[in-house]
């Protein structure tokens, strides 16, 4: 072997050595930390309703139609929806005016128009739980028959309340 041929195998060592120690020099001792992150989810809810529009009414067929009530709760969250008696004060003998004379009707939680749907948590009131997707609910209304009121345009309006 040259002299040449010899010293290239340890030079080539020698560097690789250097650069292993280099490298190793380069990195820094390192330390740890944890932190938390915390959140609160707090309980909420919100609703929002469509108008419900009678169509024409003249007195001799119960006139029947239905509004749309949407709630938003947060998920697992118990609520119960309410419907006050509008301007009548009472949730079951609502009236509609036209500002002198009164028309009565009814609304209730199911199709069949026998639950009435009033304010009173517990007893007529629509409970649900929240998924924190929108849930909607229908509102059914009813002028019953036999209603002799004078022409007019008649009105209420209804505050739907959520309790969570």
């Amino acid at each position: 072997m040259t002299l040449k041929n010899a010293v290239r195998p340890a030079l080539c060592a020698a560097v690789l050595g250097l650069l292993a120690l280099a490298s190793t020099a380069s990195f820094a001792a390192t330390n740890t930390a944890t932190f938390h992150v915390n959140v609160t989810v707090v309980a909420n809810c919100t609703i929002s309703a469509s108008d419900l529009n009678f169509p024409d009414y003249n007195g001799t067929v119960t006139t029947k139609s239905n509004a749309s009530i949407a709630i938003t709760c947060t998920n697992g969250l118990n609520y119960n929806v309410g419907l006050n008696g509008g301007g009548a004060g009472s949730v079951t003998a609502r009236l509609m005016t036209d500002g002198t004379h009164t028309l009565g009707y009814s609304l209730f939680s199911d199709s069949f128009g026998g639950t009435n749907w009033g304010n009173t948590v517990g007893t007529d009131t629509v409970a649900g739980t929240g998924t924190g997707s929108n849930a909607a609910f229908t509102v059914y209304g009813q002028i019953p028959a036999n209603q002799y009121a004078p022409t007019g345009s008649y009105s209420d309006t209804i505050t739907a309340t959520i309790t969570y």
